[in-house]
């Protein structure tokens, strides 16, 4: 059985496609029309569809999707495998719903911390006992980039150069190296913090950008940049 996945972010609106519970593909839409999406339906024939978006997208594409699938729009209404007891549900972001479901879903019976690296960096800390206990919010890579050119006199924006030395050399060697690296010990001292209050847990890195930090963050850690639609995938059977 087909499912479809929809990933609605700040930045990018992409897709993944299932083939049962196994991921076969994930791509990048470059609008969300209806002609786009009614294409996008036709070739692929899913029996199941699923949309995260934290946009205001084109409400037209549920119509499209409901009357060709068993469609499913993640709220603060849907059904979801685990609770979350310290928190209200409906203020919690749809990424890390989908986030905290497929750690849920795929990593049963631990603890689980999940950072999500897209436009903002997110901390989900999901138990053992499947409940969202919460985590934190900071700026991701490109925000924190694009901040410097925005609030200064002179600074440019710089594009991401994972090539960095630890002591820049010029302008954009200095911001890459202060941006990247200083995201890196965040991630880490944040890492480093949960350990001091939980004994045993997984580490989750996702998003586009995971599996670069995985080779230079000091903590060991699962890196999987397409947790989020797992986690979508895992809600959409819960909810059908």
């Amino acid at each position: 059985m087909v499912t479809l996945c929809f990933d609605f972010g700040n930045t990018r609106l992409k897709y993944a496609v299932f083939n049962g519970r196994d991921l076969q593909s994930v791509e990048v839409l470059d609008d969300a029309e209806p002609d786009t999406i009614t294409r996008l339906v036709r070739q692929i024939q899913p029996q199941k569809s699923i949309l995260s978006s934290v946009i205001n997208h084109n409400r037209e594409m549920e119509r499209i999707l409901a009357a060709h699938s068993k469609f499913h729009l993640l709220t603060n209404l849907t059904k979801l495998p685990f609770t979350a007891p310290v928190t209200k549900p409906e203020t919690i972001g749809a990424d890390r719903l989908a986030l905290s479901a497929g750690a849920t879903a795929f990593f049963p019976g631990k603890h689980n911390l999940v950072i999500g690296l897209g436009t903002c960096i997110t901390y989900n800390f999901i138990s053992k006992y499947n409940q969202f206990l919460g985590g934190g919010i900071s700026p991701g890579m490109e925000m924190r980039l694009k901040s410097l050119r925005d609030y200064t006199a002179k600074l440019p924006l710089v594009k991401a150069d994972w090539n960095f030395p630890l002591v820049g050399y010029d302008t954009k060697t200095n911001i890459t190296s202060g941006v990247i690296l200083g995201m890196a010990k965040e991630i880490d001292g944040i890492i480093d913090a949960y350990s001091e209050r939980y004994n045993n847990f997984n580490v989750l890195l996702t998003g586009g950008d995971s599996p670069f930090f995985a080779q230079v963050l000091k903590n060991k850690i699962f890196a999987d940049p397409h947790l989020i639609y797992k986690g979508l995938y895992a809600i959409s059977e819960y909810n059908n």
